[in-house]
C-alpha cells in the first residue's frame, strides 16, 4: 500500500508536530486497506463519516481511535452481509398461513411470521463500534406488545418519547472550540472588506429569478408512469441531438447498441444496473437506450477496452463501440458531452451593476466595496435541543459583516431531528396548544429570528431554499415548490425560492439545491484509470455540470443506504410521573433507544422501522431540475461531507457543509465578490464579457 498517500490524507487528523503519521497508526490504516480492498481516498471519507458519527467537533486520530475505526468498518461489513443474506432468505421464504391470533398479538394476519428473532437491528448499536447488545429481561413485569410500536406511531400504553438522543450528554454550543476558523479557502489573497462606517440605505444587490417558479406548484403524489417514461426517454434524445450538433455528426453515425452488427456506432443512452440491489460495478453495467434509437432496451456493456471511465446510475453517456455478438456492447471510447455556455454580460450591464456597489453615485469606482454573501445549509441546531444557537450565531456574523445577501438552505425544522420526530418539544407560547402545528414552531424559531435580523439590517437579501426534510413544508418531493411565505410569517426582505433554483445576484448567476448530490455520487459511482486521480469533489461537480442537472443520479440513493438518524429514547410514566431513564423497582424498561435495549421476552420485530427520508422524486417534473441556457457562475451543493470550494469548468462549486452537526458545530461559506472589470478593448468591441467570477471572488469555509 502507498504510505505516502495515506500520510498525505491522514496527517491532518493526528496530533503530530513532524507532519507524519505514527508508525503504529499507519500500520492499522494499511491493514484496513488490505482487509477491505479500499483506496486511501475512500478510507479518508469513511473516517470523516466515522468522525461525524462520533459527534466530536474535531476527532483526532490516535491508536485507540484507529482500532475502534477498524472495528466499526468490520461491523458495518458484517451488517451489510447479514442484510443481503436475510434479503435472499426472505425472497425464498413461502408465506405462512394467515391467522388471527397466536404468537404475536400485533401480527393479526401472521404477516410477520418467519422473521428471524435474533437478527440484530441496524440501529441496535452500543457505542461507536457498532457492537450489538443482547436484550435484557425484566422478570418483574411482563412486557406489553404495544411496546413494539415504533416512534412514528401514536404513543401506546404509558409510553412517552423523550428527546434526549442516544442517552448521551447534550452538546453545549457556547463551549465550542475554534469558532471562526477557516477550514478551506479560495483566493485568500483577496482581503476581507472593512465594515462601512454607516449601514447602507439601499440594497446593493439586484435579484432576478432565472427559474420559472410557478411550474413547481404541481400536484404531488399524482405521477403517471407514462409521463415519467416519456421524460426519461426525451432526455436521452435531447442529449443525442446536442452531441450530433456539437461534433457535426451524421445520422448514420448513431445506432442501436442492442442490435447485432460488426459496424462501429455511437450509442447514446442512460447508465443503469442489471440488478435493483447492490452497488453499481463494471460487471452489472448496462446501457438503457431510448425508444427511438435503442428500442427502449438495455444492453450489457464491456469496458475492457476503456482504460479510464467514471459512471453512475442515471448518467447520460455517448459511447463508441460495437455489438458483434449481439449479447453485449463493447465500448472503445467515451465521448465527452458538450457543456453549456459560460455566463456573460455586456460592458454597460456590468457598469450598471458596479454602480450599485458605490457608497454614492459620485464616488470613485476604485473605492467600490465588494459584495459579502454568507451561505449556510441545515440542520440549524444540534440533535440535543431546539435552541437554534448556530442560526443565531450566523445571523450575528452576517450583521457584524454588513452582509449583502444571506442564502439559507434547508432543512430548517429537520424531520429527522429526534425532538421533531418524536413530538417531544415545547409548544410555542403564542400558539394554541390544541391547534398548534409545525408552522407555529417554524414561526417561533425561524421567522422571529429572521424578522429581528431584517429589522437590524434591512438591506440584506435573505434567500430561503427548502429541503425534502423540512417538517413544516407540504411539498416534499423533488423538484420542490417554495415555502408559503405568508403562512410562515416571513417579511418582505425574505425571498422564498424553489429547490432547485437559479437566480442572478447583479451579474453573477447562482445555482443552488438542497439535495446532497455530492454524497450520492460518492456512493453510486464507479471509477477506473486516470479518473481515480481526480479529487472526489471535482469529479462529482464535473458530473453535475456536464449532465446539466441538479440531480444527475437516477434513481437516487436508496434511503436504506443512508446514515441512520439519531435514536429516540422512550421513557415510562409511573404513577403519573416520567421516569428518569433508569430502571427502578416496579417500572418497565420498555423500548429504549431504537433497539439498544429491550426485554428478552419481547419478540424482535426485525430492523428498526425508521429510516432516513431519502430523496422523494417526481420523475414527471424532472425537467424542472435541469440547468438551462448557461452554466452558473456559482454552484451551491450542500453536503454532509466536509465543506469545500472548487473551480470546475469555470464554475465556482461551493459545499458550505452543514451549519450544525448532530453533536457539534458545523461550517458555513463566506463569499466576497469584487466588482467586474472591463478592459478598454472589450468595451470598444461591445460584446458580452465572461464574468470569470472564480478570479475575483474569495470563498472561505468557516467554522460556526
Amino acid at each position: 500500500m502507498d504510505a505516502s498517500e495515506l500520510t498525505e490524507r491522514f496527517e491532518r487528523y493526528c496530533n503530530t508536530k513532524d507532519n507524519e503519521i505514527p508508525e503504529e497508526i499507519l500500520n492499522e490504516l494499511q491493514s484496513m486497506q488490505r482487509l477491505y480492498s479500499i483506496s486511501a481516498e475512500e478510507l479518508d471519507f469513511k473516517w470523516q463519516a466515522y468522525s461525524m458519527k462520533m459527534g466530536a467537533e474535531e476527532t483526532k486520530l490516535d491508536l485507540k481511535r484507529a482500532r475502534d475505526f477498524k472495528k466499526d468498518l468490520q461491523d458495518a461489513l458484517e451488517r451489510e452481509s447479514r442484510g443481503k443474506v436475510q434479503a435472499r432468505h426472505d425472497a425464498k421464504r413461502v408465506a405462512a398461513t394467515p391467522r388471527a391470533g397466536g404468537k404475536g398479538a400485533d401480527d393479526v394476519f401472521g404477516m410477520l411470521d418467519g422473521l428471524v428473532p435474533n437478527t440484530p437491528r441496524p440501529g441496535a448499536l452500543n457505542g461507536v463500534n457498532g457492537s450489538t447488545v443482547k436484550r435484557k429481561s425484566n422478570f418483574e413485569t411482563p412486557a406489553s406488545k404495544a411496546h413494539k410500536k415504533h416512534e412514528m406511531s401514536s404513543p401506546a400504553g404509558v409510553l412517552t418519547p423523550k428527546a434526549e438522543t442516544n442517552g448521551g450528554l447534550a452538546f453545549d454550543f457556547s463551549s465550542r472550540e475554534n469558532a471562526g476558523d477557516i477550514t478551506e479557502q479560495l483566493n485568500g489573497s483577496i482581503p476581507l472588506p472593512d465594515a462601512p462606517s454607516e449601514a447602507p440605505t439601499e440594497s446593493r444587490i439586484k435579484l432576478k429569478a432565472n427559474t420559472d417558479m410557478s411550474k413547481f406548484s404541481y400536484k404531488t403524489m399524482a405521477m403517471k408512469l407514462s409521463e415519467a417514461s416519456e421524460v426519461l426517454d426525451d432526455r436521452i434524445d435531447e442529449f443525442r441531438q446536442l452531441i450530433q450538433d456539437h461534433h457535426s455528426l451524421e445520422d448514420s453515425s448513431f445506432g442501436n447498441p442492442s442490435h447485432q452488427s460488426p459496424n462501429e456506432i455511437i450509442a447514446v443512452g442512460r447508465i443503469a444496473s442489471d440488478t435493483s440491489e447492490g452497488r453499481l460495478n463494471a460487471a452489472s453495467l448496462v446501457l438503457e437506450g431510448s425508444r427511438r434509437m435503442g428500442s427502449g432496451r438495455r444492453v450489457p456493456l464491456r469496458l475492457d477496452n476503456l482504460p479510464s471511465y467514471n459512471f453512475f446510475p442515471g448518467q447520460i453517456v455517448a459511447l463508441r463501440g460495437t455489438n458483434a455478438s449481439g449479447d453485449y456492447f463493447t465500448v472503445s471510447e467515451s465521448i465527452p458531452l458538450p457543456l453549456l455556455n459560460q455566463p456573460a454580460s455586456k460592458p454597460d450591464e456590468l457598469d450598471a451593476h458596479n454602480t450599485r456597489l458605490l457608497d454614492t453615485p459620485d464616488s470613485d469606482p476604485s473605492t467600490a466595496r465588494p459584495l459579502t454573501i454568507l451561505i449556510a445549509s441545515g440542520p440549524y441546531t444540534t440533535d440535543t435541543d431546539l435552541s437554534f444557537a448556530p442560526l443565531h450565531t450566523l445571523l450575528e456574523n452576517a450583521l457584524s459583516a454588513f452582509a449583502d445577501a444571506l442564502i439559507l438552505i434547508g432543512p430548517f425544522l429537520d424531520a429527522e431531528h429526534p425532538q421533531i420526530r418524536s413530538g417531544d418539544f415545547d409548544i410555542p407560547p403564542t400558539a394554541d396548544p390544541d391547534t398548534a402545528t409545525m408552522t407555529d414552531l417554524f414561526r417561533h424559531h425561524i421567522s422571529t429570528a429572521l424578522q429581528t435580523f431584517a429589522q437590524q439590517l434591512p438591506t440584506c437579501a435573505i434567500i430561503l431554499v427548502p429541503s425534502l426534510r423540512d417538517a413544516q413544508h407540504k411539498h416534499s418531493v423533488f423538484p420542490q415548490d417554495k415555502f408559503a411565505k405568508r403562512e410562515l410569517g416571513l417579511g418582505k426582505s425574505v425571498q422564498c425560492v424553489t429547490n432547485p433554483m437559479t437566480l442572478s445576484m447583479n451579474e453573477a448567476i447562482f445555482g443552488m439545491s438542497s439535495l446532497d448530490t455530492l454524497d450520492m455520487l460518492r456512493r453510486e459511482e464507479i471509477v477506473a484509470g486516470k479518473h481515480r486521480g481526480v479529487n472526489l469533489y471535482e469529479r462529482a461537480a464535473r458530473n453535475v455540470v456536464e449532465q446539466r442537472s441538479f440531480l444527475p443520479v437516477f434513481p437516487p440513493t436508496g434511503r436504506e443506504r443512508l446514515g441512520a438518524p439519531a435514536g429516540v429514547l422512550e421513557r415510562v410514566y409511573t404513577n403519573g410521573k416520567k421516569s428518569g431513564g433508569e430502571k427502578k423497582e416496579g417500572e418497565v424498561a420498555t423500548a429504549v433507544e431504537e433497539g439498544v435495549e429491550a426485554q428478552e421476552g419481547e419478540e424482535d420485530a426485525g430492523p428498526s422501522p425508521f429510516l432516513p427520508l431519502g430523496t422523494m422524486l417526481d420523475t414527471s417534473y424532472l425537467k424542472l431540475g435541469e440547468m438551462l441556457n448557461v452554466r452558473p457562475d456559482v454552484l451551491i451543493t450542500p453536503s454532509v461531507l466536509q465543506g469545500c470550494v472548487k473551480v470546475v469548468e469555470s464554475v465556482l462549486v461551493i459545499n458550505p457543509g452543514t451549519l450544525s452537526k448532530r453533536r457539534a458545530a458545523g461550517t458555513y461559506a463566506r463569499m466576497v465578490i469584487n466588482p467586474a472589470s472591463v478592459t478598454p478593448e472589450e468595451r470598444d468591441r461591445g460584446f458580452a464579457v465572461a464574468h470569470k467570477l472564480w478570479e475575483r471572488a474569495r470563498v472561505d469555509i468557516v467554522k460556526t
